[in-house]
């Protein structure tokens, strides 16, 4: 009985490595890097590390193909190391800029791709400065679509990916109107009246957004 056994072991044993093949594809030897950079002031343009700007990539020779999705990073630049070499379809999706058209693009090795864009809106002349107990910043709106501006915000949190989503504290205030680059814009957020979120010896990150009124659109920033 106890031959009967093994032997019957080691035919189910077999047929379990006998059924196991070995992944014989190559790895990703592609990457694609680049920026998002403003078209007029070749600033890069700031980004949400959360709800903000992504880039979709469609690989050729595939059908279906599912869509591939970058996140952009805070300070506008992305970069994706893990791809296939091969030709995609290249296009930001999720954006705080006037759209652009798709392209496509012949991923390799060392693969640079940098999008020139039109802001919705260029936050300018950003200060933020500590006066007794507030944080006040001020700060002009160059808006660049006929769409009005929906919401301008001053947010903190103590890492520098700080943002509308990302935040400890904030300031907002709707506008819902057109702006005039020349009109100053003013925000604070009081310090004494928030010590929950203010700890003494604690360093903070402040930064300013704003939002046009269009479906989807993600908040445009000055640097933290």
């Amino acid at each position: 009985m106890r031959k009967l056994n093994i032997i019957l072991f080691t035919i189910v044993l077999a047929g379990l490595f006998s059924s196991c093949k070995l992944d014989n594809y190559d790895a990703p030897d592609g990457q694609l890097v680049g920026n998002i950079i403003d078209a007029e002031t070749n600033e890069l343009v700031q980004q949400d590390i959360i709800r903000g700007t992504t880039i979709k990539l469609i690989e050729h020779g595939y059908d279906p193909v599912t869509p591939q999705y970058m996140r952009v990073k805070t300070d506008g630049t992305y970069a994706n190391t893990l791809l296939f070499s091969n030709t995609y379809t290249v296009q930001p999706d999720q954006r705080n800029f006037v759209q652009i058209d798709e392209q496509e693009v012949v991923i390799s090795s060392n693969t640079k791709l940098d999008f020139k864009v039109q802001p919705y809106i260029r936050v300018k002349n950003a200060k933020i400065i500590k006066n007794g107990d507030k944080v006040t910043a001020t700060f002009n709106l160059d808006q660049n679509v006929i769409e009005t501006v929906g919401r301008i915000g001053l947010y903190a949190h103590t890492q520098p990916i700080v943002g509308e989503p990302i935040r400890l504290i904030a300031t907002e205030a709707s506008l819902n109107r057109n702006v005039n680059e020349s009109e100053l814009m003013t925000l604070e957020i009081n310090v004494k009246e928030n010590t929950s979120v203010f700890k003494t010896g604690e360093q903070y990150f402040f930064r300013i957004g704003a939002v046009v009124n269009i479906p989807e659109a993600k908040f445009n920033y000055a640097p933290a």
